[in-house]
């Protein structure tokens, strides 16, 4: 199966997804190798994601010799993609060529770091800009993060997704790298949304990072501190 399920999510498989995660994870992988490498990761689960959550059907071709019957993937038309600016940006480029005529939202939402994590692991979200294409009930909504961490961010992003009602065929939180307590928060948040990471890492820290985690993927990606 390319796509496992584990608790309340579910993990990529794919030999060169964990390749590439390990690539990343290393502290002595550069910028530019971190943010190609967070591009490929993306492309590799998109790839993933239509071959285990998207259908398929039977059409007749005509090929240069005679009448065959083919398959396509539905649905590929009906794709919106949300990058949680800033550290998304590669790995939704990476989903990008996996869905190249996605519609494309993005959501600036970051946690407060100097306020901290309170007493239920949560630290308060500021959201500076939402840009969202239309979403009906026939889409596939791929919300993409690479850290899903304490869940505080991205149960705020998927508050403004779902807040017009609307409920998307499938809605899934794509990350790279999960904590256990990230998961939860967001499966007890938004029970049908469905969580797909490529790692379900040990534990957060006392700060709210994920152990072993990757480090900050924004800062690695763009090179700021």
């Amino acid at each position: 199966m390319p796509i496992e399920q584990r608790g309340d999510a579910s993990v990529v498989t794919h030999a060169l997804a964990r390749d590439e995660l390990t690539r990343i994870r290393n502290v002595e992988t550069e910028q530019v190798a971190f943010r190609k490498g967070l591009v490929r990761l993306g492309r590799i689960c998109g790839y993933e994601i239509i071959d285990g959550r998207m259908e398929t059907e039977y059409t007749e071709i005509q090929t240069p010799l005679t009448t065959t019957m083919g398959e396509r993937v539905k649905g590929l038309e009906d794709v919106v993609i949300v990058n949680v600016l800033r550290a998304a940006t590669p790995f939704v480029e990476g989903l990008l060529k996996a869905f190249p005529r996605a519609r494309q939202g993005v959501i600036s939402a970051s946690r407060d770091e100097e306020a901290g994590m309170n007493d239920d692991g949560e630290f308060p979200i500021s959201v500076e800009y939402v840009k969202l294409p239309e979403i009906t009930e026939d889409d596939t909504v791929i919300i993409a993060d690479p850290m899903l961490a304490t869940g505080s961010t991205m149960a705020t992003v998927l508050d403004y997704i779902t807040s017009e009602k609307t409920e998307p065929e499938n809605l899934l939180v794509l990350a790279a790298v999960s904590a256990p307590e990230g998961i939860v928060r967001v499966s007890e948040a938004q029970p049908d949304a469905d969580i797909i990471s490529v790692a379900i890492d040990d534990k957060l820290d006392d700060d709210g990072f994920i152990v072993p985690g990757l480090g900050d993927a924004g800062d690695r990606a763009f090179r700021t501190t």
